[in-house]
């Protein structure tokens, strides 16, 4: 019996390991012909998004430079109960002049991503948008967020491997599996 079989939270395969390479690959392709010719970054919000930046990066045959930050959320506000964001870690690269495209693992509310899109916008990229392997629509709590690319539309549920955790462990399967949480 493998390690895997003996986790319980490790669900049922959701996307096969070649169902995430042939979409990343065909992200990659359009973005490629969105930026070509132009200045690209790509940061990735760590840490779940690091193995889809790191396919999405190869699936990109354009030169571009790589780059991410770290974000946290914590408490809640008076205004209903959502969290607030803090930067945990920043971009090395400065983004003034560059076209950025931020590499997200899943969009949910949004909360998240509007803190990081309004805190980039004021380094003066030459142009701002996002790409995520997983969205959740349906979710969404801030109204005009630039989602650009979306790998799957998703039901709600709770995700495992190809960068996504359970307690930190088997974000390092091939493919997505959904999590019993």
């Amino acid at each position: 019996m493998s390690l895997i079989e003996t986790d319980t939270r490790v669900g049922e395969v959701f996307l096969s390991a070649e169902e995430l390479r042939a979409r990343v690959e065909e992200l990659g392709a359009e973005i490629a012909t969105d930026y070509a010719d132009r200045d690209l970054l790509l940061i990735g919000l760590l840490k779940a998004s690091f193995v889809f930046l790191a396919d999405l990066s190869r699936a990109v045959p354009i030169s571009h430079q790589i780059d991410f930050v770290e974000l946290a959320g914590y408490g809640s506000d008076t205004t209903g109960g959502h969290s607030r964001v803090r930067l945990l870690q920043d971009t090395g690269i400065p983004v003034t002049g560059l076209d950025v495209l931020l590499v997200e693992d899943v969009v949910d509310t949004g909360l998240t991503l509007h803190y990081l899109c309004k805190l980039l916008r004021l380094r003066q990229p030459a142009s701002l948008r996002v790409v995520t392997l997983l969205d959740r629509p349906y979710r969404r709590l801030v109204e005009d967020l630039p989602v650009d690319y979306v790998g799957f539309t998703v039901p709600d549920e709770f995700f495992v491997g190809y960068g996504f955790d359970i307690d930190e462990r088997w974000r390092n399967l091939p493919d997505l599996r959904l999590a019993k949480l």
